[in-house]
């Protein structure tokens, strides 16, 4: 695969997170929420701004991918009758960028709609020369974590009930979250740096696992490690060689047609986490290739998003549980 993606990984980046939605949206400017108070980690000197691209000519302006970030962020999408649980939603796009719009997307809405107050993710890509290199997007979900746990009032949000999902490449973030989410890799900047980062269950879906060939999405591995990197370093950032016995119970989806990143990959993960005994569940649809929409146009939503529900509901995302 080249270094662009094309049309069809970006709609499994992307139209996951629903930045194709938003002539639903509201008209109000989106609440945006910076994770750093000041230059993030590891960026003193570097100057990165936030750049942005438009991934189809005909496409809404908010229908856009960052191939840069240099001020990392979380996108509230409220409930307007929350329940207290929380989610937080981590786009794709290969570690090349981020393919999110500024507003919420329809996955978000589709969660808030439901009283489950959701967060689009908005993190830092190691191509940009952060000095934590491929821990960057790691510190920025912890971050994030940590933030909405720190703002609960604020958002009437349970700080136990907070559960997280991610999308292709997205899901190899998310699956470190899971993975390493309460490990040290930033310095604390303030109080909220105190409070945990694992979410309560996450769901997977269509997910970059394994940095080893085969199962390897070329460009997620190049992006995050480098052009050749050692086999130690391949399988130090292999999510199915690490789990650790602390993983939230986790939720893998994929479609078996994938041909950007193969369903060996959810595979692997399954069955890594039932060797760890770790509560999870596994999903292969026939067909959907890569990046299955999650919310049609008609606002009817996917099956993995009622797993996700029911599964992450069981295990504390739903209040009586």
């Amino acid at each position: 695969m080249t270094g662009l993606i094309d049309r069809r990984t970006m709609l499994g980046a992307g139209l996951a997170l629903g930045v194709a939605g938003v002539a639903n949206a509201s008209q109000t400017a989106p609440e945006r929420i910076a994770l750093w108070p000041g230059t993030p980690p590891g960026g003193e000197g570097l100057g990165i701004k936030d750049e942005t691209i438009l991934r189809s000519p005909s496409g809404s302006p908010d229908d856009i991918a960052w191939p840069h970030i240099g001020t990392p962020a979380m996108t509230v999408a409220r409930a307007p009758s929350p329940t207290g649980a929380a989610v937080l939603l981590i786009p794709g796009g290969g570690y090349t960028r981020v393919a999110v719009g500024r507003g919420p997307g329809n996955v978000a809405r589709s969660f808030a709609a439901r009283g489950i107050t959701a967060f689009e993710l908005l993190y830092r890509l190691p191509h940009d020369g952060w000095r934590a290199g491929p821990l960057t997007p790691v510190q920025d979900a912890q971050r994030a974590m940590r933030l909405i746990r720190a703002g609960a009032r604020k958002w009437s949000i349970d700080p136990a009930r907070v559960a997280a999902i991610g999308f292709s490449a997205g899901g190899h973030l998310v699956g470190q979250l899971g993975e390493h989410g309460d490990a040290a890799t930033y310095a604390p900047v303030d109080a909220a740096d105190s409070l945990p980062a694992r979410p309560c269950a996450i769901g997977m879906f269509f997910p970059v696992v394994s940095m080893l060939p085969p199962l390897a999405h070329a460009q997620s591995r190049r992006e995050l490690l480098g052009a050749d990197p050692s086999e130690a370093l391949a399988r130090q950032w292999s999510l199915e060689l690490n789990v650790p016995a602390t993983m939230p119970p986790t939720l893998v989806c994929h479609a078996a047609d994938d041909k950007t990143v193969k369903a060996a990959n959810s595979l692997a993960m399954f069955s890594a986490l039932q060797a760890a005994n770790i509560p999870s569940e596994l999903m292969i649809a026939e067909k959907g290739g890569h990046g299955v929409p999650l919310v049609e146009a008609d606002g009817t939503r996917h099956v993995w998003l009622k797993l996700f529900e029911n599964f992450a509901g069981r295990h504390g995302l739903s209040a009586e549980m």
